[in-house]
Formats: C-alpha cells, sequence, structure tokens
C-alpha cells in the first residue's frame, strides 16, 4: 500500500481525530450548532494543520528534541494567528459566530499530535499530505454533525452560508421542513455529544461488518496431512 493510500485511509476513517481519536471534541462540539460553522472550523484547521505540520516537517534537522513541545506549539500558534486575521478580514460575521475557537484551535491535541507523532519524523510532502487528510477527516464530523443538529433543531440547513461565502449564498438556505416546535434537545451542547454518540456508534457498527464480510470472503486454508506408513 502506498504513503498516500495509507495517509489517506488512516486521517479520513481508520485514525480520525473526533472518531477514533477523541481529540479537539471542545471545538467540535461547541461550534457545530449548524453545517456553516462546522465548514468553517473544519476550513481553519484544515490551513492550521497543513502549514503547521509543512513547516515541523522543513525545520526538523535543527529543532533540538529537548525543546520541539515549545517550538511546535510557536509554529501552530502562528498558523492560528494568520487564519484569525484572514477570517477577520473577508468572514467576518462567521469569525464573530465562532468566536473564542478559532484561537483555541492552538490548543487542539489533534495538530500538535500530528506535528509530533508524524512531521516531525517524514518528508515535506508526506507530512504535508498527513495534515490535509487529518484535517478533512475532522471536517466531515464537523459538517455532518452541525447539519444534522441543523436540520433537526432548525429545519434548515445551510443556515448563514453567505457568512463563509458571501451574500450570494443566500440561495443555497435550505428550509427542509415547518414545524410549530423544534427539537430543542438537538440546539443544545447535549444534542452535541448524543450526536457524536451516534456517529461514534455507526463507525464501530461499518467497521464490524467490514471486518466480518472480509474474514468470510477470505479463502479457507487446507490443510493435508502426510500418511506415514510402515512401508515407506
Amino acid at each position: 500500500m502506498s504513503e498516500y493510500r495509507q495517509l489517506s485511509q488512516q486521517g479520513l476513517w481508520n485514525n480520525n481525530a473526533a472518531l477514533v481519536q477523541l481529540l479537539g471534541l471542545c471545538p467540535l462540539l461547541a461550534v457545530t450548532g449548524s453545517f456553516i460553522n462546522g465548514l468553517g472550523l473544519g476550513l481553519a484547521t484544515i490551513m492550521v494543520l497543513v502549514g503547521s505540520n509543512t513547516t515541523v516537517s522543513l525545520v526538523r534537522q535543527w529543532v533540538p528534541s529537548e525543546i520541539r513541545i515549545p517550538i511546535f506549539v510557536m509554529v501552530i500558534a502562528a498558523f492560528v494567528t494568520i487564519v484569525q486575521l484572514l477570517m477577520n478580514a473577508f468572514t467576518y460575521s462567521l469569525y464573530q459566530a465562532l468566536g473564542i475557537f478559532i484561537p483555541l484551535i492552538v490548543t487542539n491535541c489533534a495538530i500538535i499530535g500530528r506535528a509530533e507523532a508524524y512531521a516531525s519524523k517524514n518528508p515535506v510532502h508526506f507530512a504535508a499530505f498527513d495534515g490535509l487528510m487529518m484535517g478533512l477527516g475532522f471536517t466531515l464530523v464537523l459538517v455532518v454533525l452541525g447539519g444534522l443538529r441543523e436540520i433537526l433543531g432548525q429545519g434548515t440547513l445551510f443556515d448563514g452560508a453567505e457568512f463563509l461565502l458571501g451574500q450570494w449564498a443566500t440561495v443555497l438556505e435550505l428550509r427542509l421542513f415547518e414545524a410549530d416546535s423544534y427539537l430543542l434537545l438537538a440546539i443544545l451542547p447535549p444534542g452535541a455529544f448524543i450526536g457524536l454518540g451516534l456517529l461514534i456508534a455507526l463507525k464501530n457498527a461499518i467497521d464490524r461488518y467490514l471486518d466480518a464480510r472480509a474474514k468470510a470472503q477470505a479463502p479457507q486454508k487446507t490443510v493435508e496431512r502426510a500418511r506415514v506408513t510402515a512401508e515407506s
């Protein structure tokens, strides 16, 4: 299996930061009240992951092992500041909606974990691709959980798309159903915990199904016994 394929499988599914490693849960649970909020934080996390992984891999030969963690944190903080300033300049409404969770990307264990576990030990192209796949896996969980909570809690999808994509994106908002009262539990923080738990359970069920099917399709080994007689 090529390194790129293995990194894709690890980041998107087998070692997903949110569903398997259970890292970065504070921002994940806090900002997934809508699809667009989840997408915004996911894109910011991808930019920080790719930038920090690339930089850490570039400087890994000159960083003493005794002070590597403080230097990695400084690199991550620099990219978080860049992303924060860009969002402040170009997507100010989304910047206000995400609030404190943008600078808190610095403390996201998934990012410092990939810098320490992979980027500091591998070439630049692999480190950058690892950051991209890990970020995409994290973003997929954010948008799926945000979409489910928005649908159940508000009956809409893509509400606030103009905060991220510009004024033209108001046409993307979908009103899926009208109801006298929506599911308040989905809007509140407990809805995020329940939704994430259901996603983890679904992933585990899919993994067990795939394992069982692979075992059923695996060729059965036939053991041939040699018969030894007195004449032989």
